[in-house]
């Protein structure tokens, strides 16, 4: 039999025995709930509390979105998390020129505290732990919705959720950014400090392998490069002033969740690992809870075919699977249309169900870190652990995260192993049922219907904003924004302007603009 690898490399032999992990020490390993939290970052783990099941969705306008988010929470729904459209991840105004044609198209168009208002209306903020996967803005939205429970009389402390808030991986593998890093660090400092005194309950950053592995990067890339940005944070946090024990228990992480099962398992357990040796022996952190990695999971979207979309169903299941084996705090499901469109009600309904019915059906939640002690998982998570020790090593070598995304060289490791990917599919070596193998040649004609978003839509957005010009406080919106650049420029805390500023009406683009005044706009160097 030939021997065979995962998606890493990483050669897998036909039958693993005690041998195989003699090295591993597991009579002695320590159990779920005890550093270095391999098989969990608590005792019970399941048994004690279900993850959080939080389908990622919005789309259009706030009021369609809101509607969505209900309907979601009506259905089982344990926790939102919000998409917004390119145009808001870009800091830019629905009427602005570049955002034409992409307002409410990948997901719900947030200008003003307004939008914000409505994007939650009926839903209890104090009560729903809500994930926003906004990066280069997500001070000033953050500063939205913390001005929106003001206005409700609900204390910050009573609040929680997330900020992506991890501007690295933008510049990795994604590209909304708009800052270049520097600014763009102080940005993520400037609201973790404002966190970890006002919002004591919100994780103020989410760093972000996700977006890296929808770029190409394979599972030991994707554990290195995220961790190596989450070093990268940890340390401006304490350059900037703060300690290391009042920010990294507020730091969680972001996971993709791939097809091969038992490689995507020992991925999770081995970034628990890795984290907690980071934060103890690296950082010296004291408190036990900065050693956790808290994390959320997201099934692999580049994973998900045009063709046959009903396999989409089996594949995501997979993946949730592979998630909650291997220990995940959270999750979200895609849906089976989302290679062709925004989820229809439909599809995001059927994947909250896969969540529900391993939660609930399959068993698997019974025991902490049911894979332990299984000889081939456990070879698997040593050796994904040593292989991204190797890459994080030579990104240190490279001068650290920021120099190796400014010199592409990242972006270059991660492309190249895209085309080894993509190659793979090409030549068959590497199966895709429904298309490059076991093809039916009347699935076109079977595609599902998909969500389209009305184009009236954005004409109704952009009136929306401009009624809120023409209404609100010109002097105190001018006084607000000048606030803004005196901080910017003086090195000030950001945060508190933000909420005042956002409170007064002025606009996301607007603040942003403000922004860009003091601190430029990223540009990369182009390859020679």
């Amino acid at each position: 039999m030939r021997r065979r690898k995962t998606d890493s490399g990483i050669e897998i032999a036909p039958v693993y025995t005690a041998g195989d992990v003699c090295d591993l020490d597991l009579a002695h390993e320590p159990k779920p709930g005890e550093f270095p939290f391999t098989r969990g970052i608590f005792e019970s783990m399941y048994r004690g509390r279900l993850w959080t099941m939080r389908q990622y969705a919005g789309y259009a306008t706030a009021r369609e979105s809101n509607e969505r988010y209900r309907y979601l929470l009506s259905q089982g729904q344990t926790g939102l998390s919000v998409a917004f459209d390119l145009p808001t991840q870009m800091g830019l105004d629905s009427d602005a020129p570049m955002a034409a044609g992409e307002v409410g198209r990948t997901g719900v168009a947030i200008d003003t505290v307004d939008d914000m208002e409505l994007l939650f209306e009926g839903i209890p903020m104090d009560d729903v732990s809500v994930s926003m996967t906004i990066n280069a803005p997500a001070a000033i939205v953050l500063a939205m919705y913390l001005a929106v429970a003001r206005r409700r009389d609900i204390p910050f402390k009573k609040l929680s959720g997330t900020s992506q808030n991890d501007i690295l991986k933008e510049y990795a593998a994604r590209g909304t950014y708009i800052f270049p890093p520097a600014p763009s660090l102080r940005l993520v400092t400037d609201l973790m400090r404002y966190g970890a005194e006002q919002v004591p309950n919100w994780n103020t950053i989410s760093v972000s392998g996700y977006h890296i592995r929808e770029a190409g990067a394979t599972a030991a890339q994707e554990l290195a490069f995220t961790l190596a940005n989450g070093r990268t944070y940890l340390q401006a946090a304490i350059d900037a002033g703060l300690a290391v024990d009042s920010v990294a228990p507020r730091m969680s992480f972001f996971w993709n969740a791939h097809n091969n099962l038992f490689e995507e398992v020992a991925k999770f357990r081995a970034a628990r690992e890795l984290w907690a040796h980071i934060t103890r022996d690296e950082f010296g952190a004291t408190s036990p809870r900065s050693w956790l990695m808290r994390f959320h999971t997201q099934t692999g979207g580049s994973t998900l075919t045009a063709q046959e979309p009903d396999n989409n169903v089996v594949r995501v299941t997979l993946q949730a699977l592979a998630a909650v084996l291997g220990g995940t705090q959270s999750l979200h499901t895609n849906a089976s249309d989302e290679a062709l469109a925004l989820p229809t009600q439909h599809a995001a309904k059927l994947a909250l169900r896969s969540q529900q019915i391993i939660a609930f059906e399959s068993g698997v939640a019974e025991t902490a870190d049911p894979l332990g002690g299984s000889y081939f998982v456990e070879r698997l998570t040593a050796d994904l652990a040593a292989a991204a020790r190797v890459i994080m090593a030579e990104v240190d070598e490279r001068g650290g995260a920021i120099k190796a995304i400014e010199s592409g060289w990242m972006q270059q490791q991660i492309a190249d192993s895209a085309y080894r990917a993509a190659r793979a599919v090409e030549s068959g070596e590497s199966i895709v049922v429904g298309v490059n193998k076991f093809n039916d040649p009347d699935a076109a004609a079977q595609q599902p219907r998909l969500q389209k978003i009305d184009p009236a839509l954005e004409r109704e957005q952009c009136e929306r904003l401009a009624r809120t010009r023409e209404q609100r406080d010109r002097a105190a919106v001018s006084s607000r924004l000048a606030a803004i650049v005196r901080a910017a420029q003086t090195r000030a805390p950001l945060m508190p302007e933000f909420i005042e500023a956002v409170d007064a009406r002025c606009t996301l683009g607007e603040i942003c603009d403000a922004l860009r005044s003091v601190f430029s706009v990223y540009e990369p160097a182009r390859a020679v």
